[in-house]
């Protein structure tokens, strides 16, 4: 079976089921003949488990843990439903919010925050958490691109000491070079892997409630 037809039979697009096979979540068997995925009927059963667990919003860990045997099925539903259960009370309270501020009847233009922003601090101490908004994706970005620029850094560094070190006791040129070569490798190793992993976030999964 193509991909073409699992995206049809199981509602998943072509996206999301490259992506799951690229967590390791799902593993068709390639056509010796022309490299291509050809999937059965176990991949087909797979992919739906997979969609009814990411519907029920388990993390893709916990399903990876889930199909190696390392996390129970029923604790995994369980801890989600500790999970859910505490986000409709948050959702409970924040909608309470939004009508409180609705009853007031006011403009955008004479809202005043403070009183409501007040209300919300108080709201967190008791345990209510509000969403904040953010694109986990530029997070994800973000965290990668720091993480490479730290290490680069470091490189940069060991190649300071290197000059340095150099300049007081000289070694032959050629084994200088190769000294010098190992970290500017490594930097441009971290850079193509840096671009690997954006452009990796950005061929994600793509939003299950909006695209299955």
């Amino acid at each position: 079976m193509k991909i073409n037809e699992v995206e049809q039979q199981v509602g998943v697009s072509k996206k999301n089921i490259r992506f799951y096979e690229l967590q390791g979540l799902l593993h068709p068997k390639r056509n010796s003949e022309n490299g291509y995925r050809e999937y059965d009927e176990s991949d087909i059963l797979c992919l739906k488990k997979i969609k009814l667990l990411r519907k029920l919003s388990l993390p893709i860990e916990e399903i990876r843990r889930i199909q190696s045997g390392d996390l129970l099925l029923a604790d995994a539903l369980r801890r989600q439903l500790i999970v859910l259960e505490r986000e409709k009370t948050n959702l409970t309270e924040t909608a309470g919010l939004c009508r409180l501020i609705l009853e007031e009847d006011c403009l955008y233009q004479t809202l005043s925050p403070d009183q409501y922003l007040e209300r919300m601090v108080e709201m967190e101490e008791k345990g209510t958490k509000f969403k904040n908004v953010s694109n986990d994706t530029i997070r994800k970005k973000r965290g990668s691109i720091l993480a490479a620029v730290a290490f680069i850094f470091i490189m940069f560094a060991c190649i300071g000491m290197l000059i340095w070190a150099f300049t007081q006791d000289p070694i032959p040129n050629l084994l200088f070079g190769v000294f010098m070569m190992v970290p500017i490798i490594v930097i441009l190793a971290v850079i193509v892997a840096l671009l690997q992993r954006i452009k990796e976030l950005e061929g994600g999964e793509e939003d299950a409630a909006r695209k299955y």
